[in-house]
């Protein structure tokens, strides 16, 4: 699952991170598992209006880790390389979530 991956990848690299940034830290934690729970909610609907509504609240989540993550970038707490391979696997995870969504149209 590509989420849990992301979350994994995530978790290793959130060891390291500042004491005062501790907020935004949980926020990015948070926001990951959320999006997972909504992943698994959706799953299990049979409601296809439900499906669509969930679907557009993993691609709000996904676009809310983004800013989350670039503002780790901007304050200098992840490095380009970390930030592009995070936003590579939330590109990926906003593909396969419109993908999915044309399923159920």
């Amino acid at each position: 699952n590509l989420i849990k991956e992301f979350i994994v990848r995530l978790d290793n690299n959130l060891v390291n991170f500042p004491k005062k940034e501790m907020e935004l830290k949980n926020k990015i934690k948070n926001t990951s598992y959320d999006l997972l729970f909504t992943t698994y909610r959706a799953n299990v609907s049979t409601n296809k209006e439900l499906k669509k509504e969930l679907a557009e609240l993993l691609v709000a989540q996904v676009k809310y880790l983004d800013f989350l993550l670039n503002l780790c970038y901007d304050k200098q707490i992840i490095n380009s390389k970390k930030y592009v391979k995070f936003g590579e696997s939330l590109d990926d995870i906003v593909r396969h979530v419109i993908s999915w969504m044309t399923t159920f149209k």
